[in-house]
């Protein structure tokens, strides 16, 4: 990859990113993402998810290193050597899910998730929900505190955490999984294609509230919500050789 790369330099608010931006810029010249060949977002995951969430009307493909706590998506943080890294670095591509979620007015709330779509009670009471899939009710009444949908690249996020299943990068399919389930007792989830259409009915929205949230992206006192994956939307995601998200998720099994 040749000096005249044009690489567009984007920092997460902390200092030690803040930093890593003025070096780099100060070395490799900086450009805005529009007119750059390759995007380097320095900070953590949460950074590199707004990062794509932002560039996602562009075809340009973003390398991450991380300057957080937190770097599922991200490279080693090194300055030296940059050129060659991008130069040999491997590309993931991923389809973000696509959430409609309606509120108790009738009005309607859309966003986009990289890692997972989520719902959680917001009160006190656990909340009720009906999930569906593909137009048939699969499960009438779930009693939880929650219930995610989660995308491959996000399944060792939010969805390891409640206890549900890593799934390899190019397995076309989908996880849904319970948080703390209370009814019925023994359902710990469910694997669903990538082409499938989902929805959670919240039963009885009033007395037992639900929130949903889409890559920390909030819509409050939701009814129902839709979700699907969205093929139309890719997002290219550049790793270092031998440490890409096939890799990551592998690695994640046996610790």
């Amino acid at each position: 990859m040749s000096d005249t790369l044009k690489i567009a330099f984007l920092a997460s608010e902390t200092s030690v990113a803040q930093r890593a931006q003025r070096h780099l810029s100060a070395e490799h010249g900086d450009v805005s993402p529009e007119e750059a060949d390759v995007i380097v977002a320095l900070g953590g995951d949460g950074f590199m998810l707004q990062t794509l969430h932002g560039t996602q009307h562009l075809d340009t493909p973003v390398y991450g290193m991380n300057c957080g706590t937190v770097g599922f998506l991200m490279n080693e943080y090194h300055e030296p050597g940059l050129l060659d890294r991008l130069a040999s670095a491997e590309e993931e591509v991923i389809h973000p899910l696509k959430m409609r979620a309606i509120h108790e007015d009738g009005t309607v709330f859309e966003a986009l998730a990289i890692n997972e779509v989520s719902l959680l009670r917001a009160g006190p009471q656990a909340a009720k929900l009906r999930i569906s899939v593909d137009g048939k009710v699969r499960l009438e009444e779930l009693v939880c505190d929650g219930a995610l949908v989660s995308t491959p690249a996000g399944s060792t996020a939010y969805n390891y955490s409640a206890h549900g299943p890593i799934l390899p990068i190019g397995s076309d399919v989908l996880a849904l999984t319970a948080m703390s389930p209370f009814r019925p007792r023994r359902w710990r989830g469910a694997l669903l294609p990538t082409a499938a259409k989902i929805r959670i009915d919240v039963l009885n929205p009033k007395k037992r509230p639900v929130m949903a949230d889409a890559d920390s992206r909030t819509a409050g006192k939701v009814i129902s919500v839709e979700i699907e994956s969205s093929a139309d939307i890719h997002h290219r995601i550049l790793f270092d050789p031998g440490h890409g998200l096939e890799e990551r998720l592998l690695r994640e099994q046996f610790v």
